[in-house]
């Protein structure tokens, strides 16, 4: 198992008091391995993953989607991962 690429991610939670409502924001990594994609509660073989695309929002970041077989998993990112993209890729397809 070698590391391949790593991309920033942030998930966002939402809490709400009896007189407030603020988010929290968590900064995580999405790590891409010569067999697997893993993120902090989701693992995903490679032979499972098809493909990773990015739509960019107002150039406040973007939204950076796994394609899976399961489904299709979305990861807000603040910064482009075209280069996490191209490293995926490069080295599978």
């Amino acid at each position: 198992m070698s590391l391949i690429a790593q991309q920033p991610y942030i998930k966002t939670e939402r809490k709400v008091t009896s007189i407030e409502q603020f988010e929290i924001e968590h900064d995580r990594i999405i790590y891409l391995y010569n067999d697997k994609v893993v993120t902090q509660n989701r693992e995903f073989p490679i032979k499972d993953v098809m493909d990773f695309s990015y739509r960019e929002i107002a150039n406040q970041g973007g939204i950076l989607y796994l394609h899976t077989l399961q489904g299709v998993y979305t990861y807000i990112v603040k910064s482009s991962p075209e280069a996490f993209i191209t490293a995926y890729r490069a080295y599978f397809k």
